[in-house]
C-alpha cells in the first residue's frame, strides 16, 4: 500500500449549507468532487494526526463507495483511528453519541437527511466536531476556503474494507473498527427513559403503536429498541430495512411524504400511537389515533412534561427553539422560570447553549427535537420521550396535547413549503418583501396590524458571534407572525418556506381546523409577498 498524491482543481460549488454539503448524487460522482471536499475537511483540521474520527451515513445510494474513499484518504492523512458503522450505517444522532462516548476528535456523516435518495437522488457530507454537534460556521467557512484553493489530495492505494461484519482492521497505519452503532445508542436511551414503564405500556393488549422508518437509517435501531428491548409485537416497526433509494419514497416524516403512516393512524381501528423518522434518523413525526402533533407543540409538551421522565427529573436549565418555530414553548419556559433562547434555523446554533448548560432541550418546527444527551436532533429520542409521557400520565396523545392547550393556550401554526421553485423568482419575492419594510409597520390587514418587520439576526450569547439575514419576520400587534425564509437544504432550485402563527387562549376556539384558523394570515402573506406571481405556484408543495 502506498500513498498517492492526486492533482486536482477547485470546484466552485462546495460551500456547505445549514447541514453540510448537499448535492445530487451525479455531482458527487464527478471525478475528484468528493475527494476535494474530504481533503478540504482534513486540511482545515489542526493536529489531526493520530486522532480518532467517526464515520458513517444513512445508507443512501453512494454511501458505501464514499465511505471507502474517505477511509483511504483518512489513512493517507495520518488519522489514527476510525470508528465506522456496520454496513456503513450510522444514524446522525448515533454518530453524535459515539463521538461523545469515545471522545473522538470529530466525525464525518454522509447524509442528505430528508432529501430523496437513489441514483437520481441527493447525497450529502458534513463534519461534526468533538462535542458531537455540527461544525459551527467558523469551521465550515474554513473548509469552504480550502475548497477554493485546493490543488491536490492524498489517498491510500488499497483494497476496500469489509463493512459487513463487526471487527478491527488496519489500513496503512490507521486502525479501523467496524461497530454496531445500535448498541451504544440503545444503552444511551435506556439511561434516559423508563424502559420498564414503557414495556408495561406496550404489553397491554389495549395499547398499540406503529413506527415507520421509511426504509431509512432508523430501521435497525427501531427494531432493536421497540420490538427487541421493549417487547412490542413483531411488525410494529414498518419499512424497517434501509434501502439505497428509501424504497422509492421521500424520507421526510411529514403528513405528505409519510402518508402511509398517516393513513394507518387515521383509519378505523387505528393504533394508539404512531411515529416516523427521516433519512438519517434525526427528525420525528408524532401521531396519536386520528391526531397529528405539530412539531412546535411537541417541543412545548416535551418541555412541560420533562419532570415526568427519568433523565430529566432534576429539572431543565433552559430551552431553545429556532426562530420559525412557534412560540408555544416560550410560555412553558416562562412558567417554569428557565432560560429561553430563539436561534436561527440549524442545529449547530444550539451547540454552544448546550455546552454551556444554558439549555437542556432544543427544538425546531422542521420535526426536530433533542436534548443535551447529544448535539444533534434525535428522532427516536422524541418517540421514546412521548411514550414515556403517555405511560406516566395514562392519557392518549390527543388528551395530553389538548390539556396542554387548555393550560397554555394554543398556537395555531403551519408551514407552507414551495419546493424546487425557480431561484430567480424566489430571490425576487424576498427582495419584493424587503422593499416594503418601511411601509409595512403600522399597516392594517383586516383584523391584524403590523407591529414591526425585520430580517432576523442572532448574537450568540456564549461566543458573541453574529448571524444575519435568517428570515423575514412580520410581527403583528397580537404577536401573530408571518415568516418568509429560503431553505438551505434543497439541491434543486429554491425552497420557499412560509410560516404562519396565531395564538388562541380561548379554549372554546382551540378545536378549529388549523388552515381555517390561519386563513386570514395566509391571505395576508399572499398579499404582501405575491407568492403565486413569484413562484408560479397556485398551492404549496407541502403543508404541515
Amino acid at each position: 500500500m502506498s500513498i498517492r498524491t492526486v492533482n486536482t482543481q477547485p470546484f466552485n460549488d462546495q460551500k456547505p449549507g445549514t447541514s453540510g454539503l448537499r448535492k445530487a448524487v451525479t455531482v458527487f460522482q464527478q471525478p475528484h468532487y468528493l475527494e476535494n471536499f474530504t481533503q478540504s475537511i482534513f486540511n482545515s483540521l489542526e493536529d489531526l494526526q493520530g486522532k480518532t474520527l467517526v464515520l458513517g451515513g444513512d445508507g443512501r445510494y453512494y454511501n458505501r463507495q464514499a465511505i471507502q474513499t474517505i477511509l483511504k484518504m483518512a489513512a493517507a492523512n495520518s488519522v489514527g483511528r476510525i470508528l465506522v458503522g456496520l454496513k456503513g450505517i450510522l444514524s446522525t444522532p448515533a454518530a453524535s453519541a459515539i463521538i461523545r462516548k469515545n471522545q473522538a476528535y470529530g466525525g464525518i456523516i454522509l447524509s442528505a437527511s430528508h432529501n430523496p435518495g437513489g441514483i437520481n437522488g441527493d447525497f450529502g457530507i458534513k463534519y461534526n466536531i468533538s462535542n458531537g454537534g455540527p461544525a459551527p460556521e467558523k469551521v465550515t467557512e474554513a473548509i469552504f476556503a480550502h475548497t477554493k484553493t485546493i490543488t491536490q489530495y492524498q489517498i491510500l492505494e488499497s483494497a476496500d474494507i469489509n463493512l459487513d461484519h463487526v471487527g478491527s482492521f488496519k489500513l496503512g497505519t490507521m486502525d479501523i473498527e467496524v461497530i454496531d452503532s445500535v448498541i451504544p445508542y440503545l444503552e444511551l436511551m435506556e439511561s434516559l427513559f423508563d424502559f420498564n414503564l414503557i414495556r408495561n405500556l406496550l404489553s397491554k393488549g389495549d395499547f398499540s403503536i406503529c413506527i415507520d422508518s421509511l426504509h431509512a437509517v432508523t430501521g435497525p435501531y427501531a427494531k432493536a429498541i421497540f420490538e427487541g428491548k421493549l417487547g412490542a409485537k413483531t411488525g410494529t416497526v414498518i419499512n424497517e430495512v434501509p434501502l439505497e433509494d428509501f424504497g422509492g419514497g421521500h424520507p421526510d416524516p411529514n403528513l405528505v411524504y409519510a402518508k402511509s403512516l398517516v393513513d394507518i393512524l387515521f383509519a378505523d381501528n387505528a393504533p394508539d400511537f404512531g411515529a416516523a423518522s427521516d433519512g438519517d434518523g434525526d427528525r420525528n413525526m408524532i401521531l396519536g389515533r386520528n391526531f397529528f402533533v405539530n412539531p412546535s407543540d411537541s417541543l412545548a409538551v416535551i418541555t412541560a412534561n420533562a419532570h415526568l421522565v427519568k433523565g430529566y427529573k432534576n429539572g431543565l436549565t433552559g430551552v431553545a427553539r429556532s426562530m420559525p418555530t412557534s412560540g408555544a414553548v416560550d410560555r412553558v419556559a416562562e412558567k417554569l422560570g428557565i432560560n429561553f433562547f430563539e436561534t436561527p434555523t440549524g442545529w449547530k446554533f444550539f451547540g454552544n447553549l448546550l455546552d454551556a448548560d444554558q439549555a437542556t432541550i432544543c427544538g425546531e418546527e422542521s420535526f426536530g427535537t433533542s436534548s443535551n444527551h447529544i448535539r444533534e436532533k434525535d428522532g427516536l429520542w422524541a418517540v421514546l420521550f412521548w411514550l414515556n409521557i403517555v405511560a406516566v400520565r395514562g392519557e392518549s396523545v390527543e388528551q395530553i396535547v389538548k390539556s396542554h392547550w387548555q393550560e397554555y393556550g394554543r398556537n395555531f401554526y403551519s408551514r407552507h413549503d414551495y419546493e424546487e421553485v425557480a431561484t430567480e423568482g424566489a430571490n425576487e419575492l424576498v427582495n419584493h418583501i424587503r422593499s416594503q419594510f418601511d411601509t409595512l409597520k403600522g399597516k392594517q390587514f383586516g383584523n391584524y396590524t403590523v407591529n414591526y418587520v425585520d430580517d432576523f439576526s442572532y448574537t450568540d450569547p456564549i461566543d458573541g458571534s453574529v448571524t444575519t439575514n435568517q428570515g423575514i419576520r412580520i410581527i403583528f400587534t397580537d404577536k401573530s407572525r408571518i415568516i418568509f425564509r429560503l431553505s438551505g437544504t434543497g439541491t434543486k432550485g429554491a425552497t420557499l418556506r412560509v410560516y404562519l402563527e396565531s395564538y388562541e387562549p380561548d379554549v372554546t376556539k382551540q378545536d378549529l381546523d388549523t388552515q381555517k384558523a390561519l386563513k386570514e394570515l395566509i391571505n395576508i402573506a399572499e398579499e404582501i409577498a405575491q407568492i403565486k406571481k413569484f413562484t408560479n405556484r397556485e398551492i404549496p408543495t407541502v403543508i404541515t
